[in-house]
């Protein structure tokens, strides 16, 4: 079979961009320019070589798997575009919202307390959340008894265990399970606000800007408040 040169392309219009000085992409073959090569193929094969049915069967079948195969990928670009555009609006609604997300420090201020949960993976004959100042001293215990697998939710108001109020400040939660005999420290979970949402980040993810914690991925985000 002789081969098609680049006088052939140019006699059916099928030179490259390059060639014509055009913006087209060398690469986009449609449908009809496909076929007028297949033609040309034929008309300028060897006659004691002709090609053979399968061969020209086989591609037929392989422009119409790459045609196929680029349909798809639009329609899945579509799909990704709509549903980035989807979460986005999902994730502004959050803006001055609580959200319950896996971390173990937060600010007490002048009034008030701090709200959170513990993750535990399975039951418990015992639960209790130790709260612990900026100095690793222990000021309350939270205590919460018996607790199935799921996440339990306590409040701290900010007292001590004299009664007292405990100054403004960064405290942290470690959770302390008790089953048969075996202590665990499951995940501590705590409320925080949300200031804005930012999107655009790599791998088209959404990232929530929280009060106190600074950058959150929407994905750790347990409970929304």
């Amino acid at each position: 079979m002789s081969v098609i040169d680049a006088n052939t392309l140019a006699s059916l219009g099928l030179t490259s961009a390059a060639g014509q000085g055009k913006e087209s992409s060398r690469d986009e073959l449609g449908q009809a320019d496909f076929f007028k090569l297949m033609i040309t193929q034929l008309q300028n094969q060897d006659p004691f070589e002709p090609m053979e049915s399968g061969d020209f069967l086989g591609q037929i079948a392989q422009f119409g798997t790459v045609n196929g195969i680029g349909e798809l990928q639009k329609s899945f670009e579509g799909i990704a575009q709509a549903m980035q555009a989807n979460q986005t609006l999902q994730a502004a609604a959050l803006v001055d919202r609580e959200v319950l997300i896996p971390v173990d420090l937060a600010v007490l201020g002048d009034e008030g307390g701090i709200r959170g949960g513990v993750d535990l993976k399975s039951s418990a004959n015992d639960l209790t959340v130790n709260v612990y100042n900026e100095a690793g001293v222990l000021v309350s215990r939270i205590p919460m008894g018996g607790q199935g697998s799921g996440v339990k939710s306590f409040v701290w108001d900010g007292t001590t265990t004299e009664g007292e109020r405990a100054p403004p400040g960064v405290y942290e939660f470690r959770a302390e399970a008790q089953l048969d005999g075996q202590t665990s420290q499951p995940q501590t979970l705590l409320n925080a606000r949300v200031d804005s949402v930012r999107t655009g980040q790599a791998g088209g993810g959404i990232t929530l800007i929280v009060e106190g914690f600074g950058e959150i991925d929407l994905a750790t985000v347990r409970q929304i408040g």
